[in-house]
């Protein structure tokens, strides 16, 4: 429930009061580290990790105007894949900062890599984590958006493929379509 509460704080708040960002920006996002957010190591949790990340991601989609496009156009993003590294952990009350930034798309998706950040000891940023998602946009009425029309949406001019290394991995991790046979069994 406390994902919720961050969700619409900097949604309704912080993210309105933050300068606009153009789609291939770096978003930098603002956190602490809460006592919910805490596992029984005294340090944030695996999966915090990820709901933050989509705090963050929600901060960037409103801030470069995509969230109102898609809210008026009855769209809205899903993650279909995601993974993380982490570095060094996240204790209670650390101020951090996510670093979101498009990475680029296929046909099918969008792919985002954020990172977590902390100063270092010289005060450069430091990587603590790091993370990369697949998204793709639903329509609420049923169905996928296609690529090419969000391409045209957001006014897109120039291609901006992927990295090889991540479209194996969006493509090694991916699972049947949601209509295809997917059955559970153990090797």
């Amino acid at each position: 429930m406390h994902m919720l509460f961050r969700t619409l704080l900097h949604l309704l708040f912080f993210s309105r009061r933050r300068p606009d960002l153009d789609h291939r920006a770096v978003a930098r996002t603002r956190f602490i580290t809460l006592p919910t957010d805490l596992d029984i190591n005294r340090h944030m949790n695996n999966g915090v990790y990820f709901s933050i990340m989509d705090v963050a991601r929600f901060d960037m989609l409103v801030r470069n105007g995509v969230f109102g496009m898609m809210r008026d156009k009855g769209w809205y993003p899903v993650v279909a894949s995601e993974t993380i590294t982490f570095r060094k952990s996240l204790s209670l009350w650390d101020r951090f900062t996510i670093e979101s930034k498009l990475v680029g798309h296929d046909d099918k998706a969008v792919y985002m890599e954020q990172r977590f950040v902390r100063p270092g000891a010289d005060g450069t940023p430091e990587i603590y984590a790091a993370g990369f998602i697949r998204a793709r946009f639903l329509r609420k009425e049923g169905g996928t958006v296609p690529m090419s029309e969000i391409i045209e949406a957001l006014g897109i001019t120039d291609a901006h493929g992927i990295p090889e290394w991540i479209e194996r991995w969006g493509t090694d991790v991916a699972l049947p379509a949601t209509r295809a046979a997917a059955p559970s069994v153990w090797g």
